[in-house]
């Protein structure tokens, strides 16, 4: 019982970051299964399970706060199928270790870029009605974060949302409530493709249901949260977010000891902080 209310409470968290911010649903959500020793694929294929319930969840939400633009979401969500089933199919035979840094590193740059663009940048009156992205920016964005999504336990957000924000006049609301809703049929998707290759044997039924649990109740809070929140300051509170989390693939790949990933992770937290500081000081003194 107290281990059903443990995942119970990392699947509120989980989802009030990931339908706040975009992304971590995943990330956050196979690093503890992993810790605990679970196998890749049995991780992921429960994780995008209880995904299906928690997406639909946030995407009703975030439709209901007016955070969505559909055409985006119509655009993404085929390519970004096709890209999760087939890498849910595959997970046993991909190389998504040997990749995941270049990713890592390719995010971490546009973090900061994100995180500088709302800092110095931000423009209120530039932010487009609309998520300006083309049918082949879509299908390749879909592919390629569908299929990491599915291999690496979580990617669809982490991937989709910064790249999504490095686009001029992209509005942060716009862009974290799209990239939610659009998450379902990945996760139907990658789910389907797990259980064929898989079976329902492999599902932890108990976790699943303790995620579903704590992301249902989550998610219309971060709706709620992207709707009330000002837009410069949710861009940096998600490039700030989108650096934290790469660095962590990145120090793993370079083997940095103890004492140095915690000198790393204390001066980006700290950078963040002060990020956040200078944001609402600089917003309030230009009111």
């Amino acid at each position: 019982m107290r281990k059903l209310i443990i995942f119970a409470v990392i699947g509120f968290f989980a989802q009030l970051i990931d339908g706040a911010l975009g992304m971590a649903y995943g990330v956050t959500s196979s690093s503890l299964l992993l810790t605990l020793g679970i196998a890749p694929a049995v991780a992921s294929a429960s994780i995008h399970l209880a995904e299906v319930v928690t997406t639909a969840a946030s995407g009703v939400s975030h439709v209901k706060f007016g955070n969505v633009d559909r055409s985006a979401v119509y655009k993404l969500i085929i390519p970004g199928s096709v890209g999760a089933f087939t890498g849910a199919c595959f997970l046993s035979s991909l190389p998504g270790d040997a990749v995941k840094p270049f990713i890592s590193l390719f995010l971490f740059i546009l973090g900061i870029y994100v995180l500088f663009r709302f800092l110095f940048k931000f423009n209120p009156s530039g932010q487009k009605k609309s998520i300006d992205l083309t049918r082949k920016q879509s299908i390749a964005l879909g592919l390629v974060a569908g299929f990491a999504d599915a291999t690496g336990g979580g990617g669809w957000g982490p991937i989709t949302t910064p790249v999504l924000l490095s686009k001029k006049g992209a509005s942060v609301r716009k862009t974290v409530g799209t990239v939610d809703t659009s998450e379902f049929a990945i996760a139907v998707s990658a789910t389907a493709g797990f259980l064929i290759s898989l079976g329902w044997e492999e599902v932890n039924w108990t976790w699943t249901i303790a995620l579903m649990l704590g992301g249902i109740a989550a998610a219309p809070i971060a709706a709620w949260l992207v709707r009330i929140l000002p837009a410069y300051l949710l861009g940096v509170l998600v490039g700030g977010f989108i650096i934290i989390t790469n660095v962590r693939t990145l120090i793993l790949f370079w083997s940095i000891n103890g004492i140095w990933s915690a000198a790393i992770y204390t001066i980006l937290l700290i950078g963040w902080g002060l990020s956040i500081f200078y944001a609402v000081r600089h917003h309030r003194k230009n009111i």
